[in-house]
């Protein structure tokens, strides 16, 4: 039996009826063609999934659709400003290379902007810890913690 949900992502309201064992990122990818969030492990290890859910990072694997009920929800398709500029995160991890293969940067961009919004000036120590969770298998790190570091007022 189908259960109605309604929420706001990325600013704008969304009902359906679905499947009460729909997980928070199945709905986001599936039906709402929202596939910035990606499925990396679909057990919360990874940190690929993470969103904003009323402006606290989550991993969106880890939760039922049904939990976002009368939330607001952000994706990295919501951080980007109505013009199509980027946000300053998406642009240091450009400017910074902090990326490679780029599967898991949706999540560090998602988890790092939620970091700044907790910690403006985090030390690096500070943003490593705030990242933890989320997984690259590219890039050792250094670029994205420098990255998060240009986005805070470039250490």
């Amino acid at each position: 039996m189908n259960m109605k949900l309604s929420f706001k992502v990325n600013g704008k309201a969304v009902e359906a009826e679905v499947d009460p064992r729909t997980l928070l990122v199945q709905f986001l990818r599936d039906h709402l063609h929202l596939t910035g969030t990606h499925v990396g492990c679909d057990t919360g290890q990874c940190g690929a999934c993470t969103i904003h859910l009323n402006g606290r990072a989550v991993k969106s694997c880890n939760m039922l659709a049904l939990q976002a009920q009368g939330a607001e929800v952000t994706t990295i398709e919501g951080l980007a400003a109505p013009s199509g500029d980027m946000h300053p995160m998406q642009a240091a991890f450009k400017e910074c290379h902090g990326l490679q293969c780029g599967f898991c940067t949706p999540g560090m961009v998602m988890s790092a902007t939620a970091l700044l919004k907790e910690n403006p000036h985090p030390s690096e120590e500070q943003i490593r810890a705030g990242l933890d969770g989320n997984f690259c298998r590219c890039t050792g790190y250094h670029n994205i913690v420098k990255a998060v570091q240009t986005c805070a007022g470039g250490r």
